[in-house]
């Protein structure tokens, strides 16, 4: 029994650290893809967006990547998905940053200009783009990106400490996001960020107006 035992000691000692189990690493592939295609999308674009590509930015093997995405559409919508959820987490950060005091119209506004140019946004777009003229596509986005929008409208709303039951405020917070959207798109073939922060901090005093409650 003594022999048996040693024998067994040895073989556990040779074995080395226990290995990863599958699970974990078929996760951490899979989000080393996501991030890679989020990656790809805002610095190529989606013509430059393939499976191949984006497997050797992630260092997987293409096989690897068809396990996870069958195709380049499953693969390039789960990282606009992944992306989105990430852009709402770091909003939520924000916030939480701020929680020590209400965040000002203009904090909000300013923190809402950063997530309407950040990569992660440039990534959608050029999704957006591609979905408009592809109708199978379309259909994949379409709920994802209404999701998305319920979201950050819920977030921008809870951030300002608005009063939706007030006529007229719904429609402002979301003029607020449609026109950081709006100057999100117009940075992306130039840095627009001087003249956007003028436009936010003008902005930001008009919405401290509309949102004041009535006397």
């Amino acid at each position: 029994m003594t022999g048996g035992s040693e024998r067994a000691r040895g073989r556990h000692d040779h074995a080395g650290p226990p290995r990863e189990p599958q699970q974990d690493r078929s996760r951490a592939t899979r989000r080393r893809l996501l991030e890679a295609a989020v990656d790809c999308l805002a610095s190529v674009g989606w013509a430059g967006t393939t499976v191949t590509v984006v497997a050797e930015r992630a260092g997987v093997s293409r096989g690897a990547a068809q396990h996870h995405f069958r195709t380049r559409e499953e693969l390039v919508t789960a990282a606009v998905e992944y992306g989105s959820d990430v852009r709402m987490a770091r909003m939520r950060e924000h916030l939480d940053e701020l929680a020590g005091r209400r965040p000002s119209t203009l904090d909000v506004v300013l923190l809402l200009g950063e997530m309407y140019t950040s990569p992660l946004f440039r990534a959608a777009l050029q999704l957006w783009v591609a979905a408009a003229s592809d109708e199978q596509l379309r259909a994949q986005v379409a709920p994802l990106e209404a999701r998305v929008g319920r979201e950050a409208h819920r977030l921008t709303v809870e951030a300002l400490g608005a009063d939706e039951s007030v006529p007229g405020v719904r429609e402002t917070v979301q003029a607020t996001l449609d026109l950081v959207r709006g100057l999100g798109l117009a940075d992306l073939l130039t840095d627009d960020s001087a003249r956007r922060t003028r436009l936010l901090r003008q902005w930001a005093a008009t919405l401290d107006l509309a949102l004041a409650s009535p006397q």
